[in-house]
């Protein structure tokens, strides 16, 4: 992806024809930024044709800015560009009517600089660039992300639509309208829906997606995030994907569930002949999952809030352990003995890029191919009893240092990339720190005057 993509013409128009006689009058022309989040331009459906053909242009900053939306310096597009624009080129295959917007269709763009040349930190770039090198291998991969989240009242109050912690509980699973509305609604897009049911948190729901290919795999985990709240916000409910809103209470997760397809589509990682159930090429995938995870874990855990996750009997990984059917591993392994034999990535956090969590995925496993990678000893009962393995990384900024020095892993997901999202999440954490501090000398200050002013 190093041009401009050639418009497909004789789509646009198709794709016009079809929106007005369904009534659309307006486009959406979304771009998923650093964190996931969608930014976008709404354009009349009059104008479609000309920017689908010619592109949108937008500030080339959107994919660099914190989670703040704050301007992050030396990250190559901001003051080196003059702050100039980026342009929106649509990925006709992602144009959709969308169900929860009035009269309204979107397309997921890809950006370019007026050159032609790709802005590298884009995410869903990030993603194609690891996929290109999975397919010179001669595999794709097959994947899908499985989500869990909290649905407050509003969000004001933060109170949970139910309260308890029973799983499963059919009363709680229709406490509100808003999972049966995501069930119904988000197959227009696409989405192949599986299950739904509450979790152990109050308030906390995980509903499943069929897997698909990874790019597609990738915008759907982007149009199921991004769906999710616009569905519950149409409903008059908050969602949120934050993995830890409750100190005391279970923390949201973002599963990667995936194989690897070859040139005829079967499935790489199964072998009946071994005792696990596994080739050789998964026994590599898991080692390389391990060995380059401690750098990975930034992109899969990129926020402070997440690293609150990973607790012992938490059904959260601990360490840098694999295991057959095995919860409590960072990598348990579905070894079913047929076609959906696969591997289970458990460290995600639900707030982390559905892009960026398939990339670094992707990347860590592929690199365990090239480098022929060995996993450690299978884990023999649950894998966070093992003092064994070594602990993941605790901090955002220790899995940072992790991913600063592993330069295979960031030469696959580009180095400009990597660079511009070390600092970006760095710049947060020095956000945080500030605000932490502030209100933590106020506290002192608080007591100080409590103690001192009347007396003395």
């Amino acid at each position: 992806m190093t041009a401009k993509p050639i418009p497909d013409v004789s789509t646009i128009e198709e794709l016009s024809r079809g929106w007005q006689e369904r009534g659309i009058r307006h486009v959406v022309f979304e771009l998923p930024d650093m964190h996931g989040m969608a930014r976008s331009k709404i354009v009349p459906l009059s104008r479609w044709e000309q920017f689908a053909r010619d592109g949108l242009r937008m500030i080339g900053v959107m994919t660099t800015v914190d989670s703040g939306t704050n301007l992050v310096p030396g990250t190559y597009q901001s003051e080196e560009r003059n702050y100039g624009d980026a342009v929106l080129r649509p990925d006709l295959t992602t144009a959709a009517v969308v169900p929860w917007l009035d009269a309204s269709a979107r397309v997921i763009c890809d950006a370019f600089w007026p050159d032609g040349s790709p802005v590298e930190s884009a995410p869903r770039y990030v993603l194609r660039r690891v996929l290109e090198r999975l397919a010179a291998l001669g595999y794709r991969a097959h994947t899908a992300i499985e989500y869990e989240f909290y649905l407050f009242q509003d969000l004001l109050s933060k109170e949970p639509v139910f309260d308890r912690l029973h799983i499963f509980h059919t009363q709680r699973n229709v406490a509100c309208p808003v999972p049966l509305q995501i069930m119904d609604l988000l197959p227009e897009l696409g989405l192949q829906m599986l299950t739904c049911n509450c979790e152990y948190g109050p308030g906390q729901y995980e509903i499943t997606y069929d897997a698909e290919d990874a790019l597609t795999a990738g915008d759907y985990g982007y149009t199921f995030k991004n769906g999710v709240k616009m569905i519950a916000r149409r409903l008059g409910y908050h969602a949120t994907f934050m993995t830890r809103p409750f100190l005391d209470q279970s923390s949201s997760g973002a599963h990667v569930h995936l194989s690897l397809r070859d040139a005829n589509g079967r499935n790489a990682f199964l072998d009946t002949n071994d005792r696990h159930g596994l080739s050789s090429l998964a026994y590599h995938f898991i080692g390389g999952l391990i060995q380059h995870m401690p750098g990975a874990l930034a992109l899969l855990a990129p926020t402070p809030n997440c690293y609150r996750r990973y607790l012992h009997h938490s059904f959260a990984p601990v360490n840098l352990s694999w295991g057959l059917d095995d919860r409590t591993a960072l990598i348990r392994v579905k070894n079913t003995g047929d076609a959906g034999t696969h591997v289970e990535n458990r460290a995600p956090s639900s707030m982390s890029n559905p892009y960026l969590a398939l990339a670094a995925t992707v990347a860590a496993g592929l690199l365990g191919l090239e480098e022929e990678a060995v996993p450690p000893a299978l884990a023999e009962g649950p894998a966070e009893e093992h003092e064994a393995f070594a602990p993941l990384p605790a901090t955002l900024e220790e899995a940072l240092q992790h991913l600063e020095a592993d330069t295979a892993l960031r030469d696959l997901l580009g180095m400009q990339f990597t660079e511009i999202f070390i600092k970006t999440k760095r710049q947060e954490l020095e956000r945080r720190g500030d605000y932490v501090r502030q209100r933590l000398q106020a506290a002192e200050l608080e007591w100080e005057e409590q103690e001192y002013l009347a007396d003395f």
